[in-house]
């Protein structure tokens, strides 16, 4: 082993300073905890000590970021005859580091990290390097576990060219916004402020992931919650909302207070907290309608901006019912391609036959359209949706601001610093 290094107690304050610094840094940007990196890195550090010297049971770790002390030695027993070089030394080389040794007596040596050889400074470096991987999965499944099925603001880091995916920063973890999961007219660039739904976190064999969307209908129900202070206050509440995204909405509400309106809070005055939604939306179509438990009135508003003459309950086992328009609304109360009558069975939970009102002989006759609650739209297509009235007008989202976030941490480079840092010095030069 060589003699105590003579780097002065200057230099090894300076670069034990820059060490802890670099840990402070990657807490602040990453969310690693120091004691955390603390632990990883007395991992590689007592990994390399027993690749180097056969055995890491006599080595003392202490690392301080409050003092900016990080010390590591060797306990060796003073013996005439070494037999186990890992635990022993001999009394002329255990005088080199200290000058009151004595045969039968122990010694502390300051570590020398250049006698790490080249693959245990490798396996300190990959030891580290998982260490900060493991840490940043930790953080991310903490910090999407604590916003599980709420709205969050993420920036957007990168855009997949291929793909479409959006690769957002919420906080300090990072989730992938699927092209399947934008609402069609989301057009997102780096740097982008963009609301997401958080719906889900799990853990998988690549570490937790976390599933996102702005396409969800709980996204939009959310999104009338952060909008709409009765709702937020739970005077009003949302029973049931049916979406197909980028497209058109339908929102059933009902309050708990007779003197506030449902529908009149969710519009807003002159129609701005609507508004307000439909832009973030991206001009989304928005109906908000009045709950009802009485199943024909609810049917009924959910198949606005048409209006029933009659609805008709033909199953409630099955939940199944029938709806009779004027002849001048039956497109309306269809809408385009079935939509409208597909989300207000959506929305209620029913199947809707609906016929016009000079169809309607007899039992015998087909209904024009009949629309069941678990339809699903035909893929979405790069075509104008019909253009049927809505409670609210709709607004042209404006440009989105963009931040830029400092996120340009080179773990590499900081694992090399960290790994250069080892000094393990004392923090008093022994005579």
């Amino acid at each position: 082993m060589a003699a105590r290094s003579t780097k002065s107690k200057k230099d090894n304050n300076n670069s034990n300073d820059e060490l802890f610094e670099a840990l402070a840094l990657l807490e602040k940007e990453r969310g690693i905890p120091v004691d955390y990196m603390i632990s990883q890195i007395s991992k590689a550090i007592l990994i390399a000590c027993k690749n180097t010297y056969g055995s890491n049971e006599n080595v003392d770790i202490v690392m301080n970021p409050e003092q900016k002390i990080f010390s590591v030695k060797l306990k060796k027993r003073v013996v005439d005859e070494v037999e186990n070089p890992a635990e022993e030394i001999t009394l002329p080389e255990a005088l080199q580091y200290d000058k009151r040794a004595y045969v039968g007596g122990e010694i502390t040596i300051k570590l020398d990290p250049k006698e790490f050889g080249r693959i245990a400074v490798q396996t300190s470096r990959s030891v580290i390097r998982q260490g900060i991987r493991d840490g940043e999965k930790g953080q991310m499944l903490l910090e999407f576990q604590s916003k599980k099925q709420e709205l969050v603001t993420a920036v957007v880091e990168k855009i997949d060219n291929k793909t479409g995916a959006a690769t957002v920063r919420i906080g300090k973890a990072e989730a992938v916004l699927p092209k399947s999961e934008q609402v069609g007219q989301d057009n997102l660039k780096e740097g982008d402020l963009v609301k997401i739904y958080v719906l889900d976190v799990k853990e998988t064999e690549k570490g937790p992931k976390a599933y996102i969307s702005r396409t969800h209908p709980d996204f939009v129900k959310r999104l009338f919650e952060q909008e709409v202070p009765e709702i937020f206050d739970g005077i009003v509440e949302i029973k049931s909302v049916s979406r197909e995204a980028g497209s058109r909405t339908k929102l059933a509400v009902c309050s708990k207070d007779k003197e506030i309106d449902a529908v009149g809070a969710c519009i807003g005055a002159k129609g701005s907290r609507v508004a307000t939604i439909v832009e973030e939306l991206g001009g989304e179509k928005i109906d908000i309608v009045e709950y009802s438990d009485d199943i024909e009135k609810f049917v009924a508003a959910a198949l606005s901006p048409a209006t029933a003459i009659s609805v008709v309950v033909t199953d409630p086992v099955e939940h199944t019912c029938k709806v009779t328009v004027p002849d001048g609304q039956l497109s309306l109360a269809i809408g385009n391609k079935g939509q409208n009558a597909r989300l207000a069975a959506k929305l209620t939970g029913w199947k809707i036959d609906i016929r016009p009102e000079s169809g309607f002989y007899g039992e015998e006759e087909e209904p024009v359209v009949t629309a069941k609650a678990e339809e699903t739209a035909e893929p979405a297509k790069e075509e104008p949706v019909a253009e049927t009235p809505v409670q609210q007008e709709t607004v042209e989202a404006p440009a989105k601001p963009k931040r830029q976030i400092n996120n340009d941490i080179d773990i590499d480079a900081l694992v090399d610093n960290i790994v250069a840092d080892f000094d393990f010095g004392d923090d008093e030069e022994e005579e």
